[in-house]
């Protein structure tokens, strides 16, 4: 999908856009207490986009204190479904009517296609945040099979505050997969983004205020994870906090959890997922088509990649032929050109962490078919060729560790069940593909992966319905569906003796 907009035309926008850095505190925008900032980066071109204030622990306790009060006040918990659900839905269509400017920014912070900005992260955001209202009045409560003389009510309640940390790959639609259930279940949320892309947050908060909801509910804390993001985990007054990033962070929000108030923590973290080609796949340039598009969209910047591609030994080197052509289709242009697939990566200090992966793969032995450079360097931009590695073993580097980048590491298997326990092999468990014909070979295969995400003959499937998270250490949390709205409440049993 394309933007009805032309190059110039988004590069008119990016030049009139007004940019907000301050945080979202009890309905208004405030400077930092301390008055801190830090410069918020264009990965497009090197240029500072705004001065974005940097929160720590007094803003914490500042943004924790008001949604407390606001939460225990029932202006929000208290309403009847139905009608924060109007207010929901309302915010999903603010979103969608400021589509533009949200989609601008998402592009100019973090470097991704303006054309992927506004199909898939404002347009996904604002579905998330309307399919979560429209379920809010539709999810019942349980009566327990009771003696005539006895009622046993099982409801859910809001847990209370809400922390949301969430990373800087998507940041508005996975900021949204939470705020949906979160916000539709009647709690208050202190949102932090990441401060590699913070803006479509901070712009969230006023959007909220505009579709009714009351001042406190939704406040938005820029910063370092180092300073507001461990305040939040460690606040004795945050009630459940939701993460999603990478399991180094994800363990240590656990810990801080520990030593606080044991509050509730759902963590999203890192993956490695296999996509698994056998010969009998039943379209192989389907299959290649889509490898190619596992490791390149967003700039391989997704916590589901398809990163290790598992082929049977007997197609491997047509296969690989496939894939390497359908990657020519995504090399880098610049983000707000309508027909560039593949942006710039987020910050300089992604780039370097891509590129010396790339060194380890060509140093550890593995035989690199295409791509490894940086390129298009004199924009100022940070933008890295799709690199696709054969001879790769499941024991190399490139092979176990989550790049985040646009890197391929291809692997070769002989037996289904060589496949399975190449594919099990690693320390994550988030998402997986099986490419074959065989109806009971796929349901098999699907069987005996350990991942939470598992896609037959096609990449990355799913839609607001399907629960999304992992096993193992890609976390213990899941985004969408009504799964999702178990994360946000709390069971309480109510037994009456009649």
């Amino acid at each position: 999908m394309t933007s009805h907009k032309s190059r110039q035309d988004w590069d008119a926008l990016a030049q009139s856009i007004t940019i907000k850095g301050q945080a979202f505190i009890n309905g208004e925008y405030r400077d930092a207490v301390a008055g801190e900032t830090f410069a918020c980066i264009s990965p497009v071109d090197g240029r500072v986009l705004a001065n974005v204030a940097s929160c720590d622990l007094a803003d914490a306790n500042l943004a924790v204190s008001n949604a407390r009060a606001t939460f225990e006040s029932g202006v929000w918990a208290h309403l009847p479904p139905a009608e924060r659900k109007k207010i929901v839905i309302r915010f999903a269509e603010l979103i969608e009517e400021n589509s533009d400017e949200l989609a601008l920014l998402e592009t100019l912070d973090m470097g991704k296609p303006i054309r992927y900005s506004k199909a898939v992260d404002v347009n996904g955001a604002a579905r998330a945040i309307r399919w979560s209202g429209e379920a809010v009045d539709k999810i019942y409560d349980e009566l327990a099979p009771t003696p005539h003389n006895e009622i046993g009510m099982i409801t859910r309640e809001p847990v209370g505050v809400v922390a949301a940390i969430v990373p800087w790959n998507f940041p508005m639609l996975m900021a949204c997969w939470k705020l949906g259930p979160a916000l539709a279940s009647g709690n208050s949320v202190v949102l932090k983004p990441s401060e590699k892309s913070p803006l479509t947050a901070i712009r969230l908060g006023e959007l909220a205020i505009e579709a009714g909801m009351p001042k406190g509910v939704l406040n938005v804390l820029p910063g370092f994870g180092h300073t507001v993001g461990k305040a939040l985990a460690l606040h004795m007054d945050v009630d459940t906090l939701v993460f999603t990033g990478s399991t180094k962070i994800a363990k240590q929000l656990m810990i801080y959890a520990g030593e606080s108030n044991m509050k509730r923590v759902w963590l999203e973290a890192g993956g490695k997922s296999p996509n698994i080609v056998f010969a009998d796949a039943p379209d192989l340039d389907a299959a290649a088509s889509a490898a190619a598009s596992a490791i390149a969209f967003n700039q391989g910047e997704v916590c589901t990649a398809g990163s290790r591609l598992l082929v049977e030994a007997s197609i491997k080197d047509v296969f690989i032929e496939k894939v390497v052509e359908n990657l020519k289709g995504w090399q880098p242009g610049h983000p707000l050109d309508p027909e560039t697939q593949v942006g710039a990566v987020v910050d300089q200090q992604q780039l370097d962490t891509v590129l010396t992966y790339i060194d380890k793969g060509a140093q550890g032995g593995a035989k690199m078919v295409c791509g490894g450079s940086r390129v298009m360097a004199e924009t100022g931009g940070l933008f890295v060729e799709p690199t696709v590695f054969d001879n790769v073993n499941n024991d190399m580097a490139i092979a176990r560790e989550e790049i985040f980048g646009p890197v391929l590491s291809v692997i070769t298997f002989d037996t289904p069940e060589q496949a399975v326990a190449i594919a099990n092999d690693t320390d994550y468990g988030l998402a997986s593909a099986v490419w074959t014909s065989d109806i009971g070979k796929a349901h098999k295969t699907a069987k005996a992966l350990r991942t939470g995400m598992v896609w037959i003959n096609h990449y990355d499937g799913g839609d607001m319905t399907a629960p999304f998270g992992g096993y193992k250490q890609s976390g213990n949390g899941r985004d969408k569906s009504l799964h999702a709205f178990e994360k946000y409440t709390e069971v309480k049993a109510t037994w009456i003796a009649l």
